[in-house]
């Protein structure tokens, strides 16, 4: 292969990544959601002991990618923004725990089982988008 073919296909593999990641972070996973999980009500929501657990989960497991403070980081985005704090349903954040977006480089947290997932939903619901960094 060509130099001047490794650098093409070089740029044609960062311009589907990045396409890949701009797709998730603009909120297009929001369109694979199932109606049926759409619907889903947080069991914990607005739970004291449940904010407090979904931290500890969340810092865990997510604050290396989406920030100590949610607030995001060069390659993945903040959780506080209205998307994820209003836009989207409780349901919606659980079906993209549960099921992932490879794409994007958000992995499944199936494993964590439904109490903790729904955990890290209060907790990232409890931040508010008047916290958000702009």
């Amino acid at each position: 292969m060509s130099y001047q073919s490794k650098s093409f296909l070089i740029l044609v593999v960062l311009v589907v990544s990045t396409a890949l990641v701009f797709a998730t972070s603009n909120g297009a996973w929001l369109n694979k959601v199932p109606e049926r999980d759409r619907d889903k009500v947080n069991p914990y929501r607005d739970q004291p002991d449940a904010v407090a657990a979904g931290q500890r989960v969340f810092h865990d497991h997510c604050a290396h990618c989406h920030g100590e403070d949610a607030e995001g980081t060069k390659k993945r985005p903040s959780l506080r923004t209205e998307r994820v704090q209003q836009q989207a349903t409780e349901g919606d954040l659980h079906w993209l725990l549960v099921n992932g977006s490879m794409g994007s480089g958000m992995p499944t947290w199936s494993k964590l089982g439904d109490p903790q997932i729904w955990q890290v939903i209060t907790y990232v619901r409890s931040l508010k988008v008047e916290q958000a960094a702009k």
